[in-house]
């Protein structure tokens, strides 16, 4: 009977109501909207780099070896030598590694020297693999791969001839143009620092920075089925100036392949060589197993005969994410407020609407309402009012997520996973009418106190 009466009641005053009912949603969808998307950017931030249980560079500091080999921010200060790459890759702990070398820039844009080991383990978010919109991986030492950033930006399609530049300025005087490189693939969006670099592969960075011939300066090593594939390889490419060298390649590839006959391998790379730079900015390191990451780190952390720092990528993004606790808390604050804003302006029309009442007041208190039920029959027009606006808030945020999920991902790097019917959700619809019902009281005890003196004849 009494919800009958309240919605009546508010059918009567539907403007007002309505007016009402369009704030509060706004505040509370935003609120839930912030709650939900803070969960998942911290969740996506910390998925900014999945799969790698480890990350190897020079000891600079947990968090600056991760911003520059993670998100490509600050520089190096020193680098690791080829050999501990290739003692870690020997290690019994390990499955496979990724090498970068970072420094030089195009166009503003940050290059990173790799192999195709990097697009086949690096992934990202929920576990999701590197793609190709357009082209592929390397295929010959000067091959190139940028992101759909890069690509987009600077209107880049594979065969495309791009040159590098010495170090990470967005204007350089000094241009590698000896060394053109050629795009082979352009990476799809993945909302991550990956769009926004260019990757290129090692030998090509060592030969760029060499002022003698490749062949005296590169160092040939045995590939995995991770390598670079050189079968591919034009024949311009510079790889032997005279059959000694043909000879000699012959002889380093035996030797390479009776070395690697214990390691597992596989695909069109197995058999094929590439050159590595004598250092590496950083590694990438998977684990046969996750349990053994600690262990690892414990022995690379703790090596004398050479300065190594290993860390947790997931300890350290969530490291790097405590930083940014304060702006968390003035998005929720912001949020806060607003819904404040909304729940006065409820009570303000409430309040507004208790002198054109008092004549509905006075027929209720004739027919045996005493003042306790007008008073609860005004706190249930406000619950009633803020409950139907947590609803329509709520569906219109499930509806917005999943309309947007692919743009969220691919431009913001913003992975939509779970449900919005969770935890904060319930806490925030609680608190919500929770606030209702204490501010409700305001416009309740107006009438109540009406209710006490009312009459069946309406004063002006």
């Amino acid at each position: 009977m009494l919800s009958r009466i309240a919605l009546a009641s508010l059918r009567e005053r539907r403007v007002s109501v309505v007016l009402t009912l369009v704030s509060i949603v706004i505040s509370v969808s935003l609120l839930i909207a912030v709650e939900f998307v803070r969960g998942q950017v911290k969740q996506s931030f910390t998925r900014t780099v999945s799969g790698v249980d480890l990350i190897v560079g020079a000891p600079t500091g947990q968090l600056n070896l991760l911003l520059y080999s993670v998100f490509r921010m600050g520089n190096a200060t020193n680098g690791i030598a080829w050999e501990e790459v290739e003692k870690l890759e020997q290690n019994k702990l390990v499955k496979w590694v990724i090498p970068l070398s970072l420094g030089d820039a195009h166009k503003g844009y940050r290059v990173l020297g790799t192999d195709n080991r990097y697009f086949q383990h690096y992934k990202y978010g929920d576990g999701e693999p590197l793609q190709f919109s357009a082209g592929n991986a390397f295929t010959h030492p000067y091959s190139a791969v940028v992101g759909s950033a890069v690509a987009a930006s600077l209107n880049y399609t594979p065969g495309d001839k791009i040159v590098l530049s010495h170090g990470l300025g967005n204007v350089s005087f000094r241009q590698h143009s000896q060394h053109p490189f050629s795009i082979s693939g352009v990476l799809a969006p993945t909302g991550t620092p990956v769009d926004k670099a260019v990757h290129v592969t090692l030998h090509g960075i060592e030969a760029m920075h060499s002022s003698a011939p490749p062949r005296r300066t590169l160092r040939r090593i045995s590939s995995n089925a991770d390598s670079l594939n050189q079968a591919s390889a034009p024949a311009s490419t510079p790889t032997h100036d005279n059959p000694d060298d043909d000879n000699t390649s012959h002889r380093a590839v035996h030797r390479d392949d009776a070395h690697h006959d214990n390691k597992k391998t596989s695909g069109p790379d197995s058999n094929q060589h590439s050159y590595t730079p004598d250092k590496v900015t950083a590694v990438f390191v998977g684990l046969t197993s996750r349990a053994a990451a600690l262990q690892l780190q414990y022995q690379l952390n703790q090596k004398d005969n050479a300065a190594l720092l290993a860390i947790l990528p997931g300890v350290a993004l969530s490291q790097l994410w405590s930083l940014m606790s304060n702006l968390e808390r003035l998005l929720l604050a912001v949020s806060a407020l607003i819904l404040v804003a909304s729940l006065i302006g409820l009570i303000t029309m409430m309040l507004a609407s208790m002198r054109e009442r008092r004549h509905e007041i006075a027929v209720l208190r004739t027919m045996g309402a005493g003042p306790v039920t007008i008073l609860w029959l005004i706190q249930a027009e406000a619950l009633f009012i803020s409950a139907l606006a947590c609803v329509i808030a709520i569906g219109s945020d499930a509806l917005l997520f999943i309309m947007f999920s692919e743009t969220l991902s691919t431009q913001f790097g913003l992975f939509i996973s779970g449900s919005l019917l969770n935890t904060q959700t319930w806490s925030i619809v609680a608190l919500v009418m929770a606030a209702t019902w204490l501010c409700s009281f305001i416009p309740a005890l107006v009438a109540y106190r009406q209710a006490l003196h009312s009459g069946l004849t309406q004063r002006t």
